[in-house]
């Protein structure tokens, strides 16, 4: 690997990538109408065969090469342009089960919706027209599966860095769009940003019957509530404070009548950390907790576990942040600033984690200006639709220009330019 620059790039050259980016930067109608296409006909988790077909084939028009199908619909392009370090620049495709009601022009035509506009700013041709003014090789990397957090993974486990002949990066780098920041913004925090997320599906049994006649039976659903009541305490009083942690039960399944008490109840848990050691004391404190409630029910069979959708905090690099966070200061002057870690979870991280590099991911704004500045104005910034609602809609403009520009940016900064 080639050593990646971790300095605080001097003026001059930080002013030198904004006259590239301008040079260079594409006229937009092309990656507007993208957008809106793609926004209107969204694709869930590992069902993304058009969009990954149309970033792939954008990306082999423009001069790429391309490898595609890694990891379920997952594709890569790249460009090499001489010796340099390695930069893979993450984007993810997938869409949400929400029906939309944004009013928009090209509101979805699914009861879905799309990413947010995260896969059109990395499809954009700024660096491949540049690339007389840099030196290395560029990663654009299309992940499927995000919403599952288990696209990242898939694509490693299936050979990404290995049987495909994709250059090892020496850094990942990435972002999300959020409504939590106005549209032209880009912050950045060097540390934790993103929580860990392990969800769990429970079963726990009870003996069944008529439900006239609860002495004779073991409801499963007294046991199930006392559960998701008692999981709270695990944070409110086991946690130190300070500590992140989250503990959410958003699904709770059981029955079929009224007057049936079923033979078990289902739960779905969301359990979100920055600290490892914090994620294990949650986990186990649910397990404990279940068992206790079964046993002191009378629950005539042990619970069931099944974990799945596991992914590790978000954790941006310390010297890598800084770099960036001087590059983005400089071009971005009062449109930057920093990134407020939020519990949120994204499986981004596990493309740097599985080869041991640095990775650094920042929050683009999405909300409209003046939309964002009235409710600042109010104090009712909370009631802005934010991401996975019905109603959240970042504007294009200048959200697309300014995602273009910071992915170009952040490429040119860790790039011998």
């Amino acid at each position: 690997m080639t050593q990646l620059r971790t300095s605080v790039a001097t003026r001059s050259s930080r002013n030198a990538f904004h006259e590239i980016i301008d040079k260079y930067r594409p006229e937009l109608d092309f990656y507007e109408s993208t957008y809106e296409d793609l926004h209107q006909n969204p694709e869930l988790s590992e069902q993304e065969e058009r969009t990954s077909n149309i970033a792939a084939e954008h990306l082999r028009k423009i001069g790429y090469t391309i490898r595609d199908c890694i990891g379920g619909y997952g594709v890569v392009g790249v460009l090499e342009n001489g010796t340099g370090p390695t930069v893979l620049l993450r984007a993810d495709m997938d869409g949400l089960p929400v029906l939309e009601n944004t009013g928009l022009s090209y509101a979805s035509k699914k009861e879905m919706k799309d990413r947010f506009g995260h896969t059109v700013p990395v499809m954009h041709e700024l660096l491949y027209a540049a690339r007389s003014e840099w030196k290395g090789t560029l990663i654009c990397l299309f992940q499927p599966a995000e919403e599952f957090v288990a696209g990242a993974q898939a694509m490693v486990d299936d050979g990404l860095y290995t049987r495909f002949d994709i250059p090892k990066p020496d850094i990942v780098l990435g972002q999300h769009v959020f409504c939590l920041y106005k549209a032209g913004f880009v912050a950045l925090t060097s540390g934790p940003v993103l929580a860990a997320v392990d969800c769990v599906s429970v079963r726990v049994f009870g003996k069944g019957g008529h439900g006239s006649m609860p002495q004779d039976c073991v409801d499963p659903i007294v046991i199930a509530s006392h559960v998701v009541v008692r999981l709270q305490t695990i944070v409110a009083r086991e946690l130190q404070p300070g500590k992140l942690g989250v503990i959410t039960c958003g699904k709770f399944d059981a029955g079929t009548a009224a007057n049936i008490i079923p033979d078990y109840a289902n739960l779905e848990l969301t359990i979100r950390s920055y600290d490892t050691k914090v994620q294990k004391q949650l986990l186990d404190a649910i397990e404990r907790i279940i068992r206790a409630e079964c046993d002191a029910s009378g629950s005539p069979q042990a619970p069931i576990f099944t974990y799945y959708s596991h992914a590790p905090a978000t954790v941006n690099d310390d010297a890598s942040s800084k770099t960036l966070k001087s590059s983005f200061s400089t071009y971005f002057t009062e449109n930057a600033g920093p990134f407020e870690p939020i519990p949120g979870s994204e499986d981004f991280s596990v493309l740097a984690r599985a080869i041991d590099v640095p990775s650094v991911f920042w929050a683009l704004g999405g909300c409209d200006p003046a939309k964002w500045d009235e409710a600042d104005k109010r104090g009712t910034l909370k009631e802005i639709p934010i991401n996975h609602s019905a109603g959240f809609a970042p504007v294009i403009e200048p959200t697309l220009q300014t995602g273009m520009d910071a992915l170009a940016l952040a490429a040119l900064t860790f790039l011998d330019s």
